[in-house]
């Protein structure tokens, strides 16, 4: 590998400089190019001028930014890269952040080129791997380098679709990886939505890859109108362009919300109900669906933001009769659909609701998330972008680059869960959504549509759909898989000049400039202050000081206070039984609950589970008592109570209600009554009393003028703290994962890489540390091939939202290698709590059921219904996600060198056996 200082290619006076960010709009068109000329004959349209500038950029040798809306045609910048390697008989790899994007641009480019020039690598799939083009998910990219794959011989370009995925907070470090780590040779192409700090991703892109011209487009091909459904009325968002530009919002729009939310609020107030704060009733879909048809505005996409919304939507539509299709367009959806699942089993069709999707898709109405199974969902895109579907109900994951434009799009709701919490959409989320609107070549024009509701301001809309501000922030952080894999390759000293090139080391970098300024601002503020609390009867600051210490020492206090009670609440949850009945005093689930399960064993503290009356069941901590846990009374649990059935919650919260209880009677506190007064803080207060400036008539507005001091001194402390801890804070996370590392043998006391650590460099999971302990210490081997598969899916599996339960496994050697894991997983977050290091993700136990089930080869609709989720059985596609990342985890098991030969055979057994019937007939087609 490469030093950044090393990459700068090239003697002219431009080399290693970025060019200006430019933007097309308004620029003339380049100077024609023979190259670029030969590959525009191709296209079935002209290019514009931004995709000329940057190919022209690309065709000098220079590597290019292109950052464009969404539809406006960046791709074709990356397929010019794949020309001139074709052209100059050398090989170019097309990177995208999803296997579905992987997949529709593997397809794109077989039909461009031919099959024998294209290949695909994504882990589900490797077809035709040695070719001069393969596209490739960014990770297999990263995997390659760290490996030094003979596949990056001859390596001439590098594409990376959607490049501002890097922010990711989960996956883009994976993208940094690949910008700092490609050869010098290789041209990068980084293809991004628009984004406001351009020019700062491309000055760092210099730093690291050498020569760089950014082209910047914010000229959308196909223009788009926003609107808003008020009812079923549909209004224009702003009423001219002009207004468009001022953010002003169309008049009668706003009048007619007024005038709509005041009346509702006046039906709710004689209903004796609240009324602003809550959401309206549920919008009519077929309704939206048959005025877009009215309009003329279909094939629309309309996101809902939740997988059971989407559903819900097509079933409310299907039920209304609502029909978008022709005779002769129903006999060619049957025709698709028939082709496209032919190989899948007849048996399987009912568990996945194949005829209740296939009545949808013949009426022009279907659902698009990540809970349908992939054959389903690659069906409905194929049947939209050939016009078959007409409206189809999507969650976000759509608008992550798949090409699946649509005349319209429409927006129910502008609050989305981001998998912890409800959140506003940001700007940039709006406008990646509503981007997917306006079909170039097909479409004159596209259309936004927000649906009205009482929660819904006319003029946040504008806000969302004028905001041009969408900064690109790194989310890069080493990881233990990295560091071994530094280290092996570079050294341990070299390795830090790597991730001190990283792009969230320049940002952090760059932000010490600003710091520094404003601390040298606040240091003569200081000298202002000093001035004026300066008092003749004495030393003002060390009065103040005084007044200080009694404040500090007050709250110190009230905190030993507050950790004897949590201390109380501990203890008495330790005590807790089967059958107990507790008050929760506040929060959500307050109220009356019956323990299920004491929780207690675990290394932290006990989280018990608990059925409440209004039948949640879920985990409760210790935070929320403020004191020691009443028992309030006791039920009958029954011996193989199903807590995930809704039948058997309800039944069990109904004997609550006959349990004769005084629900206002009082927790019992421990602790003393506070009559006391504390000597240190009788001392304290003594001392104040007999300083001489406590005497001062101007005491308090000295006091004033400390306190700001006290603010100002504190504030500027902290911005020390950050212009330390931000220069070279990346390279302090690698000494400290470097120090674990060597702790537990993966490296040498010199710093080499030990045998174990070589097995950790070729583990590629977020949990990667946490799979090579497990394989170091042997904690899954003697396991049958289905058990095995079973057990290591608790470091792969997560909740889509957090459930508060523990889900029950297999009895004998899972249980046991599952109690191992989790474990080994406490004991590794001790040392990493110690070293202040990001803590491995807990093991999650909700998928062992539904893995050892299939994997003994078990029907799909008997595994679906042993998925671990208090809503019912386990979504199709969700099972196909979290099962192909197994198969991965047990390839990697089965090539780990150092793993135990027996394991080895026993993880590929484990591979065929869970890679049948709904995962071998997913692959792409």
């Amino acid at each position: 590998m490469t030093s950044p200082a090393e990459r700068r290619p090239g003697t002219g006076s431009d080399a290693g400089t970025a060019r200006p960010a430019t933007t097309s709009e308004g620029r003339k068109t380049p100077a024609a190019s023979p190259l670029v000329d030969e590959f525009a004959a191709g296209l079935s349209f002209a290019l514009d001028p931004f995709q000329r500038t940057a190919c022209a950029a690309l065709e000098r040798g220079s590597g290019v930014l292109v950052c464009a809306p969404t539809g406006a045609g960046k791709t074709v910048v990356g397929e010019f890269a794949v020309h001139l390697a074709l052209q100059q008989g050398r090989k170019c790899f097309y990177t995208t952040p999803i296997k579905a994007l992987s997949n529709q641009k593997f397809h794109d480019l077989v039909q461009r080129y031919g099959a024998d020039k294209v290949g695909l690598l994504t882990g589900d799939n490797s077809i035709n791997g040695d070719a001069p083009v393969v596209v490739m998910t960014t990770e297999v990219l990263r995997n390659m380098l760290y490996v030094g794959s003979s596949a990056l011989d001859g390596l001439s370009y590098v594409v990376m679709d959607e490049v501002h995925y890097l922010a990711d907070r989960f996956r883009g470090a994976v993208w940094e990886e690949v910008i700092i780590h490609l050869p010098a040779s290789v041209t990068l192409v980084s293809l991004s939505a628009t984004v406001s700090n351009a020019e700062e991703f491309a000055d760092w892109l210099v730093t690291v890859r050498g020569r760089t011209e950014v082209v910047v487009s914010e000229h959308r091909p196909v223009p788009l109108w926003q609107h808003m459904l008020v009812g079923k009325r549909m209004y224009d968002l702003f009423h001219d362009s002009e207004a468009a530009r001022a953010h002003e919002v169309h008049p009668e729009l706003l009048r007619q919300t007024r005038e709509l939310a005041r009346r509702m609020d006046a039906v709710d107030l004689r209903r004796g109900r609240g009324g602003r704060g809550r959401r309206g009733p549920g919008p009519n879909r077929p309704e939206i669906v048959d005025k877009l048809d009215g309009e003329g505005l279909l094939p629309a996409i309309l996101f809902v933001f939740s997988r059971a919304g989407c559903d819900a939507a097509v079933q409310q539509c299907l039920q209304s009769g609502l029909r978008l299709t022709s005779p002769e367009e129903r006999a060619e959806i049957r025709e698709v659909v028939e082709r496209r699942i032919a190989n899948i089993p007849g048996e399987d069709l009912a568990a996945l609701g194949y005829w209740d999707w296939l009545d949808g898709l013949e009426r022009g109405l279907a659902a698009h998330h990540a809970g349908m199974l992939p054959a389903f969902k690659e069906v409905v895109e194929e049947l939209f972008v050939r016009g078959l579907v007409k409206a189809v109900f999507a969650t976000e994951t759509l608008a992550l680059g798949i090409n699946m434009p649509a005349r319209c799009v429409v927006l129910e709701r502008l609050v989305k869960y981001n998998g912890e919490a409800h959140v506003d959409l940001t700007p940039g989320e709006y406008t990646q959504l509503t981007g997917r609107a306006g079909r170039r070549g097909i479409d004159v024009e596209g259309h936004a549509v927000v649906v009205w509701g009482p929660e819904v301001d006319p003029r946040h809309v504008a806000g969302l759909a004028s905001t041009r501000t969408y900064p690109l922030r790194s989310s890069f952080r080493p990881s233990y898989n990295m560091a071994v894999n530094l280290v092996g390759s570079v050294g341990a000293a070299r390795a830090h000049d790597l991730l001190e090139s990283s792009f969230a080391q320049f940002q952090a970098d760059r932000s010490v400039v600003g710091l520094a300024r404003q601390v040298q601002r606040n240091n003569e503020v200081l000298a202002v202050y000093d001035t004026e609390l300066a008092c003749e009867h004495g030393d003002f600051a060390e009065y103040f000081a005084l007044r200080v210490a009694i404040a500090d020492r007050e709250k110190q206090l009230t905190r030993n206070s507050q950790q004897e009670r949590r201390a109380a609440a501990v203890e008495s949850l330790e005590q807790l039984k089967v059958g107990d009945v507790i008050k929760i005093p506040s929060g959500k689930h307050s109220g009356l609950a019956i323990v299920l399960d004491p929780g207690v064993g675990g290394f932290g503290e006990p989280r018990p589970v608990v059925l409440t009356e209004d039948r949640w069941a879920g985990r409760i901590s210790a935070g929320e008592f403020a004191g020691t846990v009443e028992v309030v009374g006791r039920v009958r649990v029954p011996r193989h109570f199903n807590h995930r059935a809704p039948a058997e919650r309800r039944d069990l919260a109904s004997s609550l209600r006959n349990l004769d209880v005084a629900r206002g009677a009082g927790r019992r506190r421990r602790g003393g009554n506070g009559s006391h007064e504390d000597r240190e803080l009788l001392a304290l207060r003594k001392a104040m009393r007999a300083h001489p400036c406590h005497a001062c008539p101007e005491r308090e507005d000295h006091a004033r003028w400390a306190e700001r001091r006290q603010r100002l001194f504190r504030d500027t402390e902290n911005l020390r703290d950050k212009v330390s801890n931000r220069t070279g804070s990346l390279a302090r996370v690698f000494d400290r994962i470097c120090e674990l590392l060597t702790e537990r043998g993966y490296l040498g006391p010199d710093g080499e890489v030990t045998p174990p650590g070589r097995m950790l460099a070729r583990i590629w999971t977020e949990a990667d540390l946490l799979v090579a302990e497990c394989l170091r210490t042997g904690v899954w081997e003697g396991l049958e091939p289905h058990e095995l598969a079973a057990a290591v899916s608790v470091v792969l599996y997560e909740a889509r939202r957090d459930v508060d339960e523990q889900a029950s496994v297999p009895r004998g050697p899972v249980a046991a290698a599952v109690d191992a894991t989790v474990r080994t997983f406490y004991q590794l977050g001790v040392d990493e709590r110690r070293l202040g290091l990001t803590q491995t993700k807990e093991p999650d136990l909700g998928f062992v059921w539904p893995m050892y089930r299939w994997a003994k080869g078990e029907p799909l609709a008997k595994v679906l219904a042993s998925g671990h989720s208090l809503d019912g059985d386990m979504p199709a596609g969700d099972f196909v996600r979290w099962a192909r990342q197994v198969i991965d985890l047990l390839g990697q098991i089965a090539d780990a060198t150092g793993a135990p030969s027996s394991l080895r055979e026993t993880a590929r057994t484990a591979m065929d056996a869970v890679n049948r019937g709904v995962l071998a007939y997913t692959a792409v087609v």
